[in-house]
């Protein structure tokens, strides 16, 4: 019982919105049915996003049929890649062993990135946002998201560059420890503070519906099956009563009988 009490308590940890880095998570403002948004979401991830990160398991003509786009404005304005057609799925030309031997690493495929983290959307925002100055690392910067990220800060010339400020302090151990306490700007970027949180909301926003395209028709048929489980049930409990009212008639002239 201590045993499963104990994994219990570990498996409510990362809901404590807390991010692996000890940075705690933000909530971006996601409307999956504010097209604008997703539209700008989808120009954001195929300029900054697309020459290393994919969206193999869906198909560009998704953007088209559910985000308010056309097929012309998707091959004209989304389609980077010549050649590719508007029902193929979203592949980049890097390949595998590129992205080990440049970044450390194979590249990860983005689909899903907001359903398969801890936190959901709410770790890829904070993650975007949390890239800070970082000498030791090979691209000059770290994350306190992703300690150790190997990826660069791909968006750096729009929110420009800062530095995170650490507490010092002690474990329960005893032993000094860094706790993160914020950033600070450094060099400004093309972007103030908040139109950059909007544009990583927007791209957020655009990886969640991507993640899970059907969300909000899923959602939307829930509603009506929990109205007929509802209904289902009144008429079971009423079936249920005339059932019985007959047994219990049954049993009464029985009763009499003897």
């Amino acid at each position: 019982m201590k045993k499963l009490i104990a994994a219990f308590v570990l498996s409510l940890a990362p809901l404590a919105g807390m991010a692996s880095g000890g940075a705690a998570l933000e909530s971006p403002d996601i409307d999956l049915t504010d097209q604008a948004a997703l539209q700008r979401g989808a120009k954001y991830f195929m300029n900054y996003c697309a020459g290393c990160h994919s969206l193999k398991y869906a198909r560009y003509n998704r953007m088209a049929r559910d985000i308010g786009l056309t097929e012309d404005q998707v091959k004209d304005n989304l389609i980077l890649t010549p050649g590719t057609k508007v029902g193929s799925n979203i592949e980049i030309a890097m390949r595998k062993q590129d992205g080990e031997a440049w970044f450390g690493t194979a590249i990860p495929d983005l689909t899903l990135v907001t359903r398969n983290k801890v936190g959901g959307p709410d770790w890829f925002y904070t993650y975007l946002k949390s890239f800070y100055l970082d000498p030791d690392r090979p691209y000059g910067v770290n994350n306190t998201v992703f300690p150790d990220v190997g990826m660069p800060d791909v968006l750096q010339n729009l929110r420009g560059t800062q530095k995170a400020v650490y507490q010092e302090g002690t474990d329960a151990a005893g032993n000094p420890t860094k706790v993160f306490e914020h950033f600070e700007p450094v060099d400004a970027g093309s972007m103030n503070a908040e139109d950059f949180d909007t544009m990583v909301s927007d791209l957020t926003t655009f990886l969640a519906y991507m993640g899970e395209p059907m969300k909000l028709e899923r959602q939307s048929l829930g509603i009506y099956v929990i109205i007929f489980l509802i209904v289902f049930s009144v008429l079971a409990y009423l079936l249920k009563k005339e059932y019985w009212r007959d047994v219990q008639i049954g049993r009464a002239s029985c009763r009499e009988r003897v």
